[in-house]
């Protein structure tokens, strides 16, 4: 289970513990701009009860190229525009997906579960359901796991639903979205800048699924 502390994540934790499986959480500090959503997903996997969760260092800052891992480039805040953001970080869910695929292997797991969600995505090419079965399929044949018949899928139970409908799932599922870090620029105590790409798709959604948006912003 890919876990960035993130309401997406979050939910499909949540989602997969429902359906039965013994999930064990992997994050990522890739040089993100800040840690406050890794210190959400270690309470996050704690509270939902998840069998185990490891944080792994890995300095994607080295390259830079995207406005999460390079504070020389801004976070965009002027609203959501089409195309690909500066906040795509190269390859990241490739490299993501490869570490748990490494773990899921180790472990003897053959579902490795992901937050990715293809309708509110903000233009990243690898939250697409054509990208994840593809990756699956490269899984299957770079594997000894697979080699050997034991099929490995990527799940991404998340994958066609509005964010509207995936704030209502968190709900259903227990899942405080106040815990959550969704923002590209949070504060050290993962307060919402409620500017970013992020924060505004997160803030359209609580309106579509007519909650309350309990997200803690920034004063």
């Amino acid at each position: 289970m890919l876990l960035s502390g993130g309401l997406d994540s979050a939910t499909t934790l949540a989602w997969a513990l429902r359906e039965g499986y013994a999930c064990h959480c992997l994050s990522v500090d890739y040089g993100q701009r800040h840690r406050a959503e890794l210190d959400a997903a270690a309470k996050i996997a704690v509270g939902l009860g998840a069998s185990a969760h490891k944080i792994l260092r890995l300095d994607l800052a080295a390259f830079g190229g995207s406005a999460l891992t390079d504070a020389s480039v801004a976070v965009p805040t002027d609203g959501v525009k089409a195309g690909i953001p500066v906040t795509y970080v190269p390859a990241r869910n490739t490299i993501l997906l490869s570490l748990a695929l490494g773990w899921a292997e180790v472990l003897g797991a053959q579902s490795i579960f992901v937050g990715a969600n293809a309708v509110d995505y903000s233009g990243y090419p690898d939250c697409r359901p054509v990208y994840l079965q593809a990756f699956e399929a490269m899984a299957n044949l770079a594997t000894k796991a697979g080699v050997e018949g034991r099929r490995m899928e990527v799940r991404a139970p998340l994958v066609d639903k509005s964010k509207a409908e995936i704030i209502r799932l968190a709900l259903e599922l227990g899942v405080n979205p106040a815990g959550t870090v969704t923002c590209y620029q949070p504060d050290a105590s993962g307060a919402a800048c409620g500017k970013c790409d992020a924060c505004r798709i997160r803030k359209d959604g609580f309106a579509a699924a007519r909650v309350p948006d309990t997200t803690r912003y920034k004063p």
